[in-house]
């Protein structure tokens, strides 16, 4: 018996330029589920249909997204919760965070914690699907990997370490169908009160150690710094002192 699987989407922003994409892990859910269930995935999406973006994940070879329509105000996990109840679904896809709106990544812990279905965090793969269990390869630091048994239905965050999406072609995503349905209603009452401002470069640090072990890295940070090119300040007055600390501020780049 073939089983449903359901990879849900976002709206990425590029790093550099800031302009729309498909968010890369979001992406990697698209080919992970394309390997479990063929054109048979269904890719959803909580949000506008006239969103462009979707029809780069539509041309990775999907037939159709489902649209769940909303305000940009609204909760998406409300209507991603309602979606997911009214179908069978066994297995749900997503990335561990999204790279645009909030991108706290509890997307997929609240769906999971409303649904009451087990969440698997920071998937690689999903090497078999069988008797009602599904065996799941973690991505574990330093490449490693470890495989674990869950019970269907359950909830997986895709990891950068899963396979990169395939390249979108552009013509079998604008003949995709966008099939909306109704979505929430509902304010997102704390976001509205949230501002988004662009992020602040983080000052430079005024000293790096290069440490290959712990026991360097315990060394450098009990030594006794030498001295260098400073000088003791005792009987300056309040302003020289002042600007002396400004100017080694400015000198090592920390402020400019």
């Amino acid at each position: 018996m073939p089983h449903k699987v359901v990879s849900l989407i976002s709206v990425g922003r590029h790093p550099q330029s800031g302009r729309s994409r498909r968010a890369e892990q979001d992406s990697r859910a698209v080919e992970l589920g394309l390997k479990l269930a063929g054109t048979d995935l269904d890719v959803v999406h909580a949000g506008n249909t006239e969103e462009p973006t979707l029809r780069q994940y539509a041309g990775m070879g999907l037939p159709s997204v489902t649209v769940l329509e909303q305000d940009e105000k609204a909760d998406a996990v409300e209507s991603l919760q309602s979606y997911l109840q009214s179908e069978k679904v066994d297995i749900v896809l997503t990335g561990v965070r999204a790279e645009s709106g909030e991108s706290s990544g509890m997307t997929p812990y609240l769906l999971a914690e409303s649904l009451g279905w087990p969440m698997v965090s920071r998937v690689a793969d999903i090497v078999e699907v069988k008797d009602g269990e599904a065996q799941v390869l973690l991505a574990l630091p330093r490449g490693q990997r470890r495989q674990v048994t869950v019970k269907l239905p359950f909830i997986a965050s895709i990891d950068n370490a899963a396979q990169a999406a395939r390249q979108s072609a552009f013509g079998p995503g604008l003949r995709a169908k966008m099939e909306a349905q109704q979505g929430s209603e509902s304010v997102d009452e704390i976001r509205l009160n949230w501002e988004e401002v662009p992020a602040k470069a983080r000052p430079k640090r005024l000293k790096v150690v290069k440490a290959k072990t712990a026991a360097d890295r315990f060394k450098a940070a009990t030594a006794k710094p030498q001295g260098g090119s400073g000088k003791v300040m005792k009987n300056e007055s309040v302003e020289e002192k002042a600007k002396a600390i400004f100017d080694l501020l400015v000198e090592e780049k920390v402020i400019r």
